[in-house]
């Protein structure tokens, strides 16, 4: 029986906070048309700051605007597509507005990825220009010849400095590995001199809202990485369903803290366009370690930070973390990653902020659900509610199709303006991901009856363990109780009776012990028998993405091959 009254009767809805709309009239305005209106709004505001060097935002419109004109006379047209191989930095942000408003395609890579990885994302993708960092510029150069990249353009993290950090940066930076010199090769520019070489005016190409905006990767750390297409239309859209979300925040009048990677679409659409859309100051965090994202905190005072818990937690088992005061934060947006309750508590009695957990994919760009914000319930473990415009639904694992009723756990299925067109060159995955027009997630999930979604668990990742469903994450989330633990991930390892069995890896909290035993006991008193770990294994890290998810196939992977080996 078709259960499907749970999920068209939309009880999300109800839990709404106040003021956040069912539906929204979006505005046909696209990413550089916002730039463009908050330049006009608010020029003289800060819209990044980099180090304590400042941007308004006349001078990034105009920096966009002269970056475009370099672009057209690169001859890139619309529909070209451009790579950015940038951390978060000035002409990050600026590369790609102006991609965007010559027409082209951004496609944003890791600066951590191999060669390999990178030029399987250049070949996909056709970029034609680079834009990426001295330190980079090298080893792109070497790699060119295997791709249809003609020019690259680089960038130093000594372009935009203040006073007299812009004087020392030269007399140090080489020893500290934070610059490089980049040998002549034809067609490979600095960044800076092309910017000046062209005027800051340009009219921008007409864009519909079905046009390619970006090509976004998915985590290429094991097989093929996908291509996730991204419409203009999908990208503005969801700025504005996230912008909805939050009514109590005022154009102009709050400052982000940039420190989610801006080559992430997580970070791209809640820190940087979200940002840009609100006319908010930026303060942009290359490396998110928690030593700079207190520093940063302490000096320029943000009040809006969208983190993954690994930044949360950092931050709070930071040593000078009593030394700083938190409380100009007043929002916080957390993804990726299930946030432990501990962590909540902490951070929100630090800084007196609400931090609300959301949930997205790189191909709905990403955000489709987050908890309210003020004025209604959240739950803890939850992902929230579906953003406005959004539909969910969560089918049967057995057939893909019949609903299964709230409280129950299947697929969970999403259809909304932000999610993609396809995936590039990938007709039968894009067939296989988007069928009947909904976008299949591969994410075990429930509802329950007031509307609120939980994720269970990844599809692929589930353990059947002597004929019962084990969910690696309900492991996770009980070790994450644990006083004594920082990381945990469990994964499925063969068992020659049970077929798979459960391992947990751990990473304690510094300056604690452990044994196995003692965990093992915990475990024991939270989880029925067949989901207990059949071993533990600790760690003094665990591999994690650039975001800070923890790469549980990584850790598979690892793991299949010692006991092939054995």
């Amino acid at each position: 029986m078709i259960q499907g009254d749970n999920y068209r009767e939309k009880p999300w809805l109800a839990s709404y906070e106040k003021g956040v709309p069912d539906e929204i009239d979006y505005e046909a305005v696209y990413l550089p048309g916002f730039l463009e209106r908050s330049a006009a709004r608010f020029p003289d505001a800060m819209a990044l700051l980099f180090q304590g060097y400042k941007v308004s935002y006349r001078d990034l419109n105009a920096m966009v605007n002269r970056f475009a004109r370099c672009l057209s006379d690169f001859g890139i047209q619309k529909g070209d597509s451009v790579a950015v191989l940038l951390p978060n930095l000035i002409p990050c942000v600026v590369a790609y507005y102006a991609i965007l408003k010559v027409g082209g395609v951004a496609v944003m890579n890791n600066p951590l990825y191999s060669d390999r990885e990178l030029a399987h994302q250049f070949n996909d993708s056709e970029a034609k220009v680079l834009i990426t960092l001295d330190l980079l510029a090298n080893r792109m150069i070497d790699l060119r010849p295997a791709t249809r990249i003609r020019q690259i353009v680089w960038t130093c993290l000594g372009d935009y400095l203040p006073f007299p950090k812009n004087i020392l940066f030269p007399l140090m930076a080489k020893k500290r590995s934070l610059a490089a010199h980049v040998r002549p090769s034809r067609q490979v520019y600095p960044w800076k001199k092309l910017l000046q070489k062209h005027p800051p005016e340009f009219s921008g190409i007409e864009i519909a809202p079905d046009d390619i905006a970006m090509v976004q990767y998915t985590g290429g750390t094991t097989g093929v990485s996908k291509g996730a297409i991204l419409t203009h239309g999908n990208l503005s859209r969801q700025t504005q369903q996230i912008a909805s979300w939050f009514p109590s925040f005022e154009m102009g009048a709050e400052i982000m803290l940039g420190a989610l990677p801006f080559f992430h679409v997580f970070g791209l659409s809640a820190a940087m366009n979200f940002a840009i859309y609100m006319g908010w100051g930026n303060i942009l965090i290359p490396k998110p370690q928690p030593g700079p994202l207190l520093e940063a905190i302490k000096k320029f005072k943000p009040t809006f930070a969208p983190l993954v818990p690994t930044m949360y937690i950092g931050i709070l088992n930071h040593p000078d973390i009593d030394k700083v005061d938190l409380t100009s934060i007043k929002g916080c947006f957390s993804g990726s990653a299930p946030l432990p309750l501990e962590v909540i508590r902490e951070f929100e009695k630090r800084t007196g902020a609400v931090i609300v957990e959301g949930f997205g994919l790189t191909e709905s760009s990403p955000v489709t659900h987050i908890n309210p914000f003020s004025g209604a319930k959240r739950k803890v473990g939850s992902v929230g509610l579906p953003i406005p415009d959004t539909e969910c639904r969560i089918v049967s694992l057995k057939d893909g199709e019949t609903e299964v009723p709230a409280g129950q756990s299947g697929e969970l299925l999403i259809r909304g303006p932000q999610v993609m067109k396809g995936y590039r060159n990938m007709p039968a995955e894009t067939r296989d991901t988007l069928k009947g027009g909904w976008l299949h997630t591969g994410d075990i999930a429930s509802m329950d009856k007031e509307g609120y979604f939980f994720i269970v668990d990844r599809k692929k990742d589930m353990i059947i363990s002597g004929g019962y469903n084990v969910y690696p994450r309900e492991i996770d989330e009980v070790f994450y109780e644990h006083p004594k633990l920082q990381d945990a991930c469990a994964i499925g390892i063969p068992h020659p009776s049970r077929g798979e069995a459960v391992k947990a890896f751990v990473v304690l909290k510094a300056g604690q012990s452990a044994t196995q035993e003692e965990l093992m006991t915990y475990a024991a008193s939270r989880l029925a028998r067949y989901k207990l770990p059949v071993e533990i294994e600790f760690r003094k890290e665990l591999p994690k993405t650039n975001v800070g998810k923890i790469l549980r196939k990584e850790l598979k992977a690892e793991e299949m091959a010692r006991i092939k080996n054995q």
